[in-house]
């Protein structure tokens, strides 16, 4: 809203210093600082109105050292993130940008879905929340919006290079001066693709309706039927992943960040004709917008923390877990880097696994010796390492380690092929 006010005011009036809000820079800087304002003041009247209301957690008991002390800690904290996101969003983005868009639809989608399930937790008191079906089916059906949205909408387009790669590498130079020798090395038309980008390879473009090119020559006419089941799974998973990721305090508040940080970044250069260019990844028009909306997703993570930390005075239940989940997923699928998800979101991933290993394992080892093994003391993996004794901070610090060295790797593959 206050990009389109000052552009007015700009144009109209010659207002000093509105120029600045054409930035996407200026209006990312200031999307961080809003959100953390934002969570900060809002996270602590939250707080205090949830205490009140005795919205409390209700904590299981595992046999884990700390965790009696939890029991009544507010939840339903993801409201937080959630208004630190939308409200820095609105204000400093363009929202006629269809990315833009997608991305203020998943965050409300996932975080009513999450809603809900609290809610029932809370004030009907269902230890069992929403049923996993209806939280499955709400991820699903965002899926089909997402990929039908980018398979069918003019605005979600991709510029091909059409030089071969030594002239690329020859004008691989950081300087505004060659802009326009940047733009030699792109086609001038933009076009629909359902390409996405594979870390490591040096041509590192894989385009999904190869998967079926063995259905005959018309083949491409029938991408959308790999490419939004892809979709479907990558966000369900990913959502899901996440979801199971927060179960300490400040782990998936302080991974997510991480994440985030490092999705702003391929979004900004995906966006940049010369940095795209220079890196010799695929240039996707106006997807650069999204780095407002990843910088009011970042400071939402960040201040979030403030009072997430050990010992947590909130926690952000399946309303902020769910929809963080989601806005990471959908991130990496819009700047088309949704392969690179096993990598830098390496921390979801195990504690996918552990579950699955686990679950799968026990089941397996009951049917054949009639009595259930474990492999991990108990899961996900960050209850497994509380188990040996290890303290919440520790654990936590460790795997934002991990994550901070996953999220380099991520970005290193930008050169590494």
């Amino acid at each position: 809203m206050l990009y389109y006010l000052f552009t007015y005011l700009q144009k109209a009036f010659d207002f000093p210093g509105a120029g600045v809000f054409q930035y996407i820079s200026f209006r990312a800087a200031m999307a961080v600082i809003t959100s953390l304002i934002i969570s900060l003041i809002f996270g602590k009247s939250l707080i205090r109105y949830l205490t009140k209301k005795q919205v409390g957690e209700t904590v299981r008991d595992l046999g884990l050292d700390g965790q009696k002390e939890k029991q009544g800690t507010p939840t339903m904290g993801g409201l937080i993130i959630l208004s630190s996101i939308l409200i820095p969003t609105l204000l400093f983005s363009k929202l006629d940008n269809i990315y833009v868009i997608l991305m203020i639809i998943s965050t409300i989608w996932l975080g009513v879905i999450g809603f809900l399930d609290d809610y029932i937790k809370v004030f009907k008191k269902d230890k069992k929340g929403l049923a996993g079906k209806f939280k499955v089916l709400g991820q699903i059906t965002l899926g089909l919006i997402i990929g039908f949205t980018m398979y069918f909408h003019e605005g979600i387009v991709i510029r091909e290079k059409v030089q071969d790669s030594q002239f690329v590498k020859s004008h691989n130079i950081l300087n505004a001066a060659n802009y326009e020798k940047a733009k030699e090395v792109f086609a001038k038309e933009a076009v629909k693709s359902t390409k996405t980008t594979i870390p490591f390879f040096k041509n590192n473009e894989l385009d999904y309706s190869v998967l079926i090119s063995w259905t005959g020559e018309n083949y491409k006419k029938w991408a959308w039927l790999i490419f939004i089941p892809i979709v479907i799974l990558i966000i369900t998973a990913v959502s899901n992943g996440a979801n199971l990721t927060d179960g300490i305090d400040g782990l998936a508040t302080s991974t997510s960040a991480i994440i985030g940080a490092t999705l702003g970044i391929l979004a900004w250069i995906s966006g940049n004709i010369i940095f795209a260019n220079y890196l010799n990844i695929m240039y996707i028009p106006n997807i650069g917008e999204l780095a407002i909306f990843i910088s009011a997703f970042v400071g939402a993570t960040i201040g979030f923390l403030w009072y997430n930390t050990y010992p947590a005075q909130v926690f952000m239940g399946d309303t902020g877990s769910l929809a963080i989940g989601g806005i990471i997923a959908v991130l990496a699928i819009l700047i088309r880097k949704e392969l690179l998800i096993p990598i830098l979101c390496g921390i979801f991933v195990v504690e996918n696994l552990s579950v699955v290993m686990q679950v799968s394992y026990f089941k397996y080892t009951k049917k054949r010796y009639g009595e259930g093994r474990r492999i991990f003391r108990m899961s996900p993996l960050h209850h497994h390492f509380q188990k040996l004794g290890y303290p919440e901070p520790k654990i936590v610090v460790r795997f934002v380690i991990v994550g901070v060295m996953l999220a380099v790797v991520t970005i290193v593959t930008l050169k590494l092929r």
